[in-house]
């Protein structure tokens, strides 16, 4: 989380920008009280931003001063949410409540305003520079919070938290190392941290023992990585009033005819998402039915195969094989549109997406480097990240980087639909139910099961050829399984 110090006794703790870009998030549940002892990366409290729940641990040692903000409450990046006496022994202090200490005094303004510029260490996320921001002051409220306050603290806007016009001056190139860029040395804890904040080991240069990444590296990364994309702050959002986590099932008062839901979270940033991608992207779909009873055998068989033991076979995971077959056949299709730049990108590895329903609302985690893995190591994957987002800990570093999705509409009986692209993406593939139904096999109309699939695709990336092979191939496979040992 982002510090700021409040005298040398209190300390502030800043609501940080767990996922790149963000610009707020709502404080879902405290762990602690004012008088709590706390610890450094002692979990603090779990927010939800529109990419994920996380939890915040607080980087210093103390006692809860104060909580700025209940349950329930939406707070802007760089907020202060939580004031911790690192001195409890010290005695009573006079420290306003609701505000921070006032600042040292003028004698040690230069040193004082050269230390604020500077974006400090961050445990989860990437914290806004303390000290940039220009911020109208906001109205005060009836009575003073009180430390304990829960569920009742001001609202926050959903305000960026921008930069100052005019910022500190760069200080001289120093040498530093860099980073390891193949296989990073950090400890587990390290690693874990790594991937609550959102950062790839291999791009951190590492200054710790025998070249391994420290606690420290990932903070001075996450500093520095926030330092170069601060200019760009998002526009304010309207105000919105604090809802539950989990969005409770609609139900009507008697005499009223109509409910009204604050569109914030996960389902604010779905919106955002599809409508940018719906009239962005040209999207065209395409739909094939296939017979499917020779892999709904094999995902019988696979079931009782020891190789598979441990791990969850389905339909989902042939699908998924099938479609990364299909985009080794046509790698034309694995494409990104880089508007900027005016050129197409062409992946060279595919990280395979999966929309998967939340109590929280609909998220695209994908599965790194998909095209990689055997059937056993692709469904472990495939099964955690399921896992994970039904339980709401899907990372913002799981949802990033998707290069295609499948979508699968099958499980709610689904035959077939039109799915959009996830922004930044080339292609998506609905899967449909999988019902018995008569179908011509041999020359005879027999029983046999069947499906329907849809891909989507950005026609600027993919012509209607491209596509079209795509899906046949996807399907072809489906029909005749073996064709992932002859095509693979």
């Amino acid at each position: 989380m982002t510090t700021a110090t409040t005298g040398q006794r209190f300390r502030e703790f800043r609501m940080p920008d767990v996922g790149e870009g963000l610009t707020e998030a709502e404080i879902l549940t405290w762990h602690v009280a004012p008088g709590d002892k706390v610890s450094d990366g002692q979990m603090v409290c779990e927010v939800e931003t529109a990419k994920a729940a996380v939890e915040l641990p607080i980087p210093f040692d103390g006692v809860v001063h104060e909580l700025r903000f209940g349950e329930g409450t939406t707070v802007d990046v760089g907020e202060v949410i939580i004031t911790v006496d690192t001195d409890p022994d010290a005695g009573d202090a006079e420290v306003p409540a609701g505000r921070p200490q006032a600042p040292e005094p003028v004698a040690e303004a230069a040193p004082v305003e050269e230390e604020k510029q500077e974006r400090q260490a961050v445990l989860v996320g990437y914290g806004p520079r303390t000290g940039t921001a220009k911020r109208r002051p906001r109205k005060a409220p009836a009575a003073p919070a009180a430390p304990a306050a829960s569920g009742t603290a001001t609202t926050a806007t959903a305000a960026a938290f921008a930069p100052a016009v005019e910022p500190a001056p760069a200080p001289e190139p120093v040498a530093a190392p860099q980073p390891t860029g193949g296989k990073a040395l950090a400890k587990p804890p390290v690693r874990k941290l790594a991937k609550d904040m959102g950062i790839d080991l291999a791009e951190v240069a590492a200054t710790g023992p025998g070249g391994s990444v420290t606690r420290e590296d990932l903070h001075a990364f996450a500093a520095a990585r926030t330092e170069q994309a601060a200019p760009a702050a998002a526009e304010p959002a309207p105000q919105a009033p604090p809802a539950p986590a989990v969005a409770p099932a609609v139900t009507a008062a008697p005499g009223e005819r109509e409910t009204r839901v604050p569109v914030k979270g996960v389902r604010k940033a779905t919106a955002q998402a599809m409508v940018s991608s719906a009239f962005t992207a040209p999207h065209v779909t395409e739909f094939i039915t296939v017979d499917v009873t020779r892999t709904m055998k094999l995902v019988r068989d696979l079931k009782e195969d020891p190789d598979m033991a441990g791990v969850r076979v389905n339909p989902l995971l042939i699908v998924a094989k099938a479609f990364l077959v299909a985009i080794k056949r046509n790698p034309e299709v694995n494409a990104a549109w880089d508007e900027a730049n005016q050129e197409i990108v062409y992946k060279h590895y595919v990280n395979l997406g999966i929309a998967a329903a939340t109590p929280r609302g609909l998220i695209v985690p994908n599965i790194k480097d998909a095209h990689a893995k055997t059937l056993p190591e692709l469904a472990t994957s495939l099964g955690e990240l399921v896992a994970t987002a039904r339980e709401g800990r899907t990372s913002p570093l799981d949802m990033q980087g998707g290069t295609v999705t499948i979508t699968n509409v099958g499980v709610f009986g689904i035959d077939t639909g039109t799915p959009i692209l996830n922004p930044g993406e080339s292609a998506i593939l609905a899967f449909g139910a999988v019902k018995p139904q008569p179908w011509v096999h041999k020359g005879k109309v027999v029983p046999r099961d069947v499906t329907t699939l849809a891909l989507s695709f950005d026609h600027r990336l993919v012509d209607g050829e491209l596509g079209s092979r795509v899906l046949a191939d996807i399907a072809a496979i489906l029909e005749r399984p073996k064709r992932l040992i002859t095509w693979a």
